[in-house]
């Protein structure tokens, strides 16, 4: 939090150590700091906030195992208990980081990176307008780091198979409870399939549904549409739904506002399958906001992002003309185009490419580019044997591996290094 960086977590220690000894301050200071931020992530991660909003919100963020969010919301939490973010922006922010990591989990994208996207967040927060500047740098977010926009969300959200998904209690639990004042208890209730996951349909079944049943019940069995929370005994999950709706604690006495609807229904089928999916999504579209900004303001914050630097390609002598100017610009060119996300900043010394942090930087040379990739030496897999491990050599730019480029035949080569470096940091996962 205090850094920013992401130690491997053998490694967290003596990551500590650096910044204490660099910091200057003393053990007693250092101590009581400490303290104040575990007395933060108790409340937050093991259920000791006295606030019942704040501890509500804390909870239903627990329950989707984001762990990696924690340094963000650890100097969140710090600035509310100074007086710089009040309680409502800080609960609003608390929902759309929940929002954020379960609309991406809903559309299946993948969760390596989140662990950078919540350290380096705090960097782009502007504290005198806290909420406005966190749900502008949602909206920036492109690619993998996306926040998925309503039409995504929703169109997942309604195909996708919701019963063998890793927080299936979580989702049905939190569209039960939304604007409830007292919520319930999820947990005296059994997760039902309206039309049954049974492979052998009894014949009402069979007809409800036509002669495609069967393809019927494969498309639309554990989606939204189909899944519901029942007090009835398991042994009735086969029947068809008139019986299913008028025994004893079924959808016709429910109290839940989950099966609202249900005991005005005389059949299920498709349509209605597919018209409960669409009134659930409307109302998750409540429960997990998107980060609504104008556009005129998100703009603004756009605008700021581009005007930051103060350094341009001009700014360096090799890049004007000459060797290094062509290599650089082909090089660029591949830099790029390895991700929407790949961001170009001109610094005094080097120029860098980022995602959440630093993946290679070129520092300009006569005739040569000079680069330093964001990877261990041990990690990468170099055949050429062009790169040289620089780890405990002091060098400008970031990461330990040197390389020079000098020949244009080595770009593509030096491509795939750089995407190591990604892969290593941001590469494929397993959505939530």
């Amino acid at each position: 939090m205090k850094t920013g960086n992401i130690p491997n977590i053998d490694e967290v220690y003596e990551e500590f150590k650096k910044y204490f000894y660099t910091s200057q301050r003393d053990n007693e200071e250092e101590l009581k700091e400490l303290k104040k931020y575990a007395a933060y992530f108790c409340s937050m991660a093991l259920d000791k906030e006295e606030d019942k909003e704040l501890k509500e919100a804390f909870s239903d963020l627990r329950e989707l195992k984001v762990d990696v969010s924690y340094p963000l919301l650890l100097e969140l939490y710090n600035d509310y208990k100074i007086g710089i973010l009040s309680k409502n922006d800080f609960i609003e922010i608390i929902r759309l980081i929940e929002s954020y990591v379960f609309r991406r989990a809903v559309c299946g994208i993948p969760t390596n990176s989140l662990n950078k996207t919540f350290a380096s967040f705090g960097k782009s927060i502007i504290k005198e307008k806290y909420l406005e500047s966190v749900k502008a740098h949602f909206n920036k977010m492109t690619s993998y780091r996306r926040f998925p926009n309503d039409e995504e969300f929703v169109t997942e959200l309604t195909c996708r198979d919701l019963y063998n998904f890793r927080s299936r209690s979580y989702w049905l639990r939190r569209l039960e409870n939304h604007d409830r004042k007292e919520r319930v208890n999820v947990s005296e209730y059994t997760i039902e399939h309206i039309l049954p996951q049974n492979n052998d349909l009894n014949l009402d079944w069979r007809r409800a549904l036509g002669p495609d049943w069967e393809k019927i019940q494969q498309k639309y069995v554990h989606t939204i549409g189909n899944l519901t929370l029942t007090g009835y005994n398991t042994e009735y999950s086969d029947k068809f739904f008139t019986d299913k709706r008028d025994m004893k604690g079924g959808f016709r006495e429910s109290p839940l506002k989950l099966n609202r609807g249900l005991a005005n229904l005389e059949t299920w089928n498709e349509e209605t399958i597919l018209q409960r999916a669409e009134n659930l999504a409307k109302e998750a579209l409540k429960v997990w906001q998107y980060p609504q900004l104008d556009q005129t303001i998100l703009e603004q914050y756009r605008k700021k992002e581009e005007t930051l630097t103060e350094y341009s390609i001009d700014s360096y002598e090799y890049l004007k003309e000459g060797k290094a100017k062509n290599l650089f610009e082909k090089l660029r060119k591949e830099l790029l185009s390895l991700d929407p996300e790949i961001s170009e900043e001109y610094l005094k010394l080097y120029i860098a490419y980022k995602l959440e942090t630093n993946v290679v930087d070129v520092v300009p040379q006569k005739d040569k580019l000079k680069l330093f990739i964001n990877i261990k030496f041990n990690e990468l897999n170099d055949p050429k044997e062009l790169c040289r491990d620089v780890s405990q050599t002091g060098h400008w730019g970031n990461g330990d591996v040197e390389l020079i480029l000098s020949s244009e035949e080595d770009i593509a080569y030096v491509i795939n290094l750089v995407r190591q470096a990604i892969e290593k940091q941001y590469g494929n996962g397993e959505s939530i």
